[in-house]
């Protein structure tokens, strides 16, 4: 590589790290908008019972 071995593959090791880092992310805020989509539905769905009696 020219001499340049340590930058390329220190290069990709950072990017590899920071592709890991943001699918751990994701995950979480996956996670986290389907648990509120599902309280959302939830609280409806208990209005709807409410107003419908």
């Amino acid at each position: 590589m020219g001499g340049y071995s340590t930058y390329v593959w220190g290069s990709v090791l950072v990017s590899a790290a920071a592709l890991c880092a943001e699918w751990f992310f994701l995950r979480g805020r996956r996670k986290a908008a389907l648990s509120h989509v599902k309280r959302e539905l939830t609280l409806r769905k208990e209005h709807s019972d409410e107003t419908s009696t």
